[in-house]
Parts: structure tokens; C-alpha cells; sequence
């Protein structure tokens, strides 16, 4: 399924986790966290959720394509009966600044209501700055930790609004 969110030429694609493009996608991801993060990132110690997670009915996962190439992802999976949990949110660094993020995030929301999800929780390190700014801003409020990533530094949660 293809849906082109913005006229800038955002594409968000739901995909398999298993497939070889969310594989390639969640790589780049999973590389710029180790680089960015102080001593590294190992995908082991952050206790990764099984790929099922991230497929019907538990989840899915979406790529994000602007102009045509591969610039993103972001997956949503439920936690508890109306909470879900926004993972593997990330952009290209040549594609910050254009919309991809705000894009991925406002489809997970939409499919978090569409699920019945009341509630959405995410976390984050404390480096990824941008990706701070941008969960502010879209009303996600600081909460008490509720998960054990050894890599988060701030817990998030946002009340969805019923459409």
C-alpha cells in the first residue's frame, strides 16, 4: 500500500520487517545509532522486539520515500490492550528538514486510532535532538520510564485524540 501524504513528494509504503528493503532501511538505522551514540549501539542490549511485532495483527512497519528514494521508517506495535509504542523512527540525514519525519509519525497515529489506540508511548536518547524537538512538538508529553532500553534517556506518551 502507497500513500502520498505530502505534495513534497513523501511516500509512506506498510511493509514486511522481514523483507530485504526494512532490512536494508532498519541497517542505515541501526548504524547511525552506533555512530551517534556515546559508546556505541548494539541492537542485542536494546532487547529488539521480534519482526512479528511490527505485523497484523500485533503492528506494522512503514518505509518512507521521498522523491522516489528510500529515506525512512517508523513502526508502531501494541504494548496493552489500547496503547501502542512508536519504534524504529528514523530519517536519512539527507532528508531531515523536509517533512519525512512529521509524515512517518502522523500515519503511525493515524493507524494507532484506526487499531483503537488511545495512548502511544516512544523513547529516546538523549542525543537525538531533533527527534526530541519533533515529539514535542507533536504533543507527546515526558513520562515516568516504562520500559528497560538501556540506550532511552526520555519516555514519552501522547493521548490520542478519537476521529
Amino acid at each position: 500500500m502507497v500513500e502520498r501524504l505530502r505534495p513534497s513528494g513523501v511516500e509512506l509504503v506498510r511493509i514486511d520487517p522481514a523483507s530485504a528493503e526494512a532490512r536494508q532501511c532498519l541497517a542505515q538505522y541501526f548504524a547511525e545509532l552506533d555512530a551517534r551514540f556515546r559508546g556505541g549501539f548494539e541492537a542485542v542490549r536494546d532487547k529488539p522486539p521480534d519482526p512479528g511485532e511490527f505485523t497484523e495483527p500485533s503492528g506494522c512497519l512503514f518505509l518512507a520515500r521521498l522523491d522516489g528514494s528510500l529515506t525512512g521508517c517508523g513502526a508502531l506495535r501494541t504494548l496493552a490492550p489500547g496503547i501502542g509504542e512508536i519504534k524504529r523512527m528514523w530519517v536519512s540525514p539527507t532528508a531531515r528538514g523536509r517533512g519525512v519525519g512529521r509524515s512517518i509519525l502522523e500515519r503511525l497515529e493515524s493507524e494507532a486510532r484506526q487499531r483503537g489506540m488511545h495512548t502511544l508511548r516512544l523513547d529516546t536518547n538523549e542525543v537525538l535532538t531533533v527527534a526530541l524537538r519533533l515529539y514535542r512538538a507533536a504533543g507527546y508529553r515526558e513520562t515516568e520510564r516504562f520500559n528497560d532500553n538501556p540506550y532511552a534517556h526520555h519516555w514519552f506518551e501522547k493521548a490520542l485524540a478519537a476521529t
